[in-house]
């Protein structure tokens, strides 16, 4: 049965393999197909700061089914000077393998209701440029484009993103 719950520091390494399988397959196309072959779970890993909780810093949730992590979701206070009272879902994953089975949406139902608990009443979100499938995802969700668009550099990429946002309840 499919549970939701805070991530802890002995989840990393499962998180991590999630976040570069998603990464593999689902942005395959859109980065370079020689970088994704290089990205390493155990290198991401060391990156989480599970465990750490504060109102100011990021909180990431794990989909946890049989013991197994399929999916999680990263939220946090959203950076930038045009957003100073609003929340970001700064990352949601879901391993491919479990891809269409409803997970993603019971993370971001969650995500969003954790940003609103946190008191705010809008969120931002960051998509991939070309990530028709995220784009389409958020979107079914209420997510708007808004028209921002950045150069970022993740992992090591440069990418380009576009920004979604919603009103939170």
């Amino acid at each position: 049965m499919l549970s939701v719950r805070a991530a802890e520091p002995a989840d990393a390494l499962a998180v991590a393999r999630v976040h570069v399988r998603s990464w593999q397959v689902g942005y395959r196309g859109l980065l370079p197909g020689d970088y994704l072959d290089r990205l390493r779970p155990e290198e991401r890993a060391g990156r989480y700061t599970f465990g750490q909780i504060s109102a100011a810093g990021p909180e990431t949730i794990v989909a946890v089914d049989d013991d197994a992590i399929c999916g999680f979701a990263t939220i946090g206070p959203a950076w930038g000077p045009d957003q100073p009272t609003g929340g970001e879902l700064l990352a949601l994953y879901v391993d491919p393998d479990w891809w269409r089975r409803r997970i993603g949406r019971r993370l971001l139902n969650e995500a969003r209701r954790q940003l609103s608990e946190r008191g705010f009443t809008e969120a931002i979100l960051w998509v991939l440029v070309g990530n028709l499938r995220g784009e389409l995802f958020y979107q079914a969700d209420g997510w708007l484009p808004d028209g921002t668009r950045r150069e970022d550099q993740v992992w090591g990429a440069r990418v380009d993103e576009v920004r979604y946002g919603r009103a939170l309840p």
